[in-house]
Formats: structure tokens, sequence, C-alpha cells
């Protein structure tokens, strides 16, 4: 079963199935949330849902990140649930991190945005009850089906004829596949209670990124790209230390960056980019 209330998901990401019941709802609903818990009585709960579409929308993050998170973490708790997954912001350790890589020894400071105060407070409201639970903190994901950060940017903007500009700003990128693995092995009891990372171990610039997407379309820019310095509410960033999970699950990355970014690219192609999202107030928002 699934709950989305399609602020940012799409239609068409899941297909019909024979197996599978979607509910058109948010978990800000607690007598929804309940009452579809009671009817599917699940076993595993994968809490994936999260408010980013306006970054200045802090009413809608604390609903959906917060009460939600508090509302479906204590109906999984009354029912029973085995284990529930939860997705976790990197940007729980705040804009200038302390250390590189990032431990999961790190000060949780997430006071750099709304969405990461709002995931951090849902991850406080899980870490408080009794479930057995696992809150995966995530390098930025991409690949098919994900509209928000740069790279369907990128796409949108390059088959639009419109301009392109990079931030000087690096990451680490997790291809959905891999998300999907060691997701898959979390629900099969695999892991440890409480947090972990899921990343590549390794940061990427953005041009690099941009570099991909043009490789995958095939492209030849007239002009190179223009590289923007980084906003102040923007971390130059984000590389996670992934050898807690890499150990505990025998698990990591196993798709190319090149790789992945063409499957995105063969995604957007067949379904189309109509919009795009982030949750940080940057210059990427911007014409």
């Amino acid at each position: 079963m699934v709950i989305d209330n399609y602020a940012t998901g799409r239609r068409d990401n899941l297909k019909p199935h024979e197996n599978l019941t979607v509910v058109e709802g948010t978990i800000a609903d607690a007598d929804l949330v309940n009452r579809l818990f009671d009817e599917f009585a699940p076993d595993k709960v994968v809490h994936a849902a999260a408010s980013y579409k306006d970054p200045d929308d802090w009413e809608e993050d604390a609903r959906t990140n917060v009460t939600g998170s508090a509302i479906v973490t204590q109906a999984a708790e009354r029912i029973g649930v085995d284990r529930l997954i939860y997705f976790q912001t990197a940007l729980c350790y705040g804009l200038k991190p302390l250390e590189q890589p990032i431990t999961l020894n790190h000060p949780i400071r997430p006071e750099g945005s709304s969405y990461a105060v709002s995931k951090t407070a849902g991850e406080q409201y899980i870490m408080l009850s009794g479930l057995d639970f696992i809150s995966f903190r995530l390098a930025n994901a991409y690949g098919p089906r994900n509209i928000s950060g740069p790279l369907p940017t990128f796409y949108h903007r390059l088959t639009s004829d419109k301009s392109c500009f990079v931030m000087d700003t690096r990451r680490d990128f997790i291809y959905v596949a891999d998300l999907i693995d060691v997701v898959i092995k979390a629900l099969d009891g695999q892991g440890r209670r409480g947090p972990y990372h899921v990343s590549s171990g390794s940061d990427y610039a953005i041009k690099e990124l941009f570099d991909a997407t043009i490789d995958a379309l095939g492209i030849s820019p007239e002009h190179e790209v223009e590289v923007r310095p980084r906003s102040p509410d923007d971390v130059f960033t984000i590389l996670l230390d992934p050898s807690e999970t890499n150990r505990d699950f025998g698990w990591k990355i196993s798709t190319p960056l090149t790789e992945g970014v063409k499957a995105a690219i063969e995604y957007y192609k067949e379904y189309g980019i109509e919009q795009t999202y982030t949750h940080l107030k940057t210059d990427e928002k911007k014409e």
C-alpha cells in the first residue's frame, strides 16, 4: 500500500499492479493513516513521504515532515510493525559540517533550512518510539522518477533551449537502484536499530554531473557552462561516510555516475519533465 498526496510525486510513477493499492492522501491526516494501518496491517513501513516543494512553506514542512511522521510512527507502534525505514536528509548535519567525510558521530545541526529542521524533528519522533527502525541519512539520490535536484533541471533546460549554469559545489550522489538495494536488505532484517548513511563515499563537482548530462544527451553546447559561486544557504560539499552501512549490510554502490545519468535521461525522454523542485533557496531556482 502506498499513500501519496502527489504534491511532488507523479501519478505515472507507479503502474497498476494486482498487489498494489495506492491511496491519495496525506500522512498528516491521522484518521486516514490510522484507518489504513488497521485495514492493511503492514509488517514493514518505508516512510519516504516528505514536504520539500516550497522552501518558504514552513507550515507544510511541519505538517508533513513533523506531524505526519509522528502520526505514522505512532500508528506503526500501535499495530506492532516489525520495522520502520525512514529517509532523512544529510542536511541534518548543517550547512557547514565539522568534518569531511561526515561520520555518524557528527552533531545534529539542522538549522540551515526548514526542510532539514522538519525532517530531523520527524527522525527524533521515530527515535522516541519503541519501534525497530532504521533512519537512512541520504546523499543526493538521483535516477528515474526523480524530478528534484540538478540533474532533471539540467535536462529540462537543455532540452528547452534555455541557458544553464552550475553551482560551485560538490555532492555525493546515490543512484536510486543502489538505494533500493540497501532498503530491501533493511526490510529483510539486516542492520541495527538507528541511523545509517547511504552514499557513494565520493563527492563530485556539479559540473561533472552537467558534463555527464550533455554526454548522455549527445550534445555539444556552443559555450562552456557558467560556474556560479554557491549561495550562503548552500553547502559546498556533502560527503557522507558509508563505512558502517558497507559493513553491516554487505552493501556498496554498483552504478557509476555516468551510467546512472544515462538511465535517468532515458526516463526523462520517455516521460518528460514539466516541473523540477529544490528544497533550498538558491540561485538554482532562478531563470
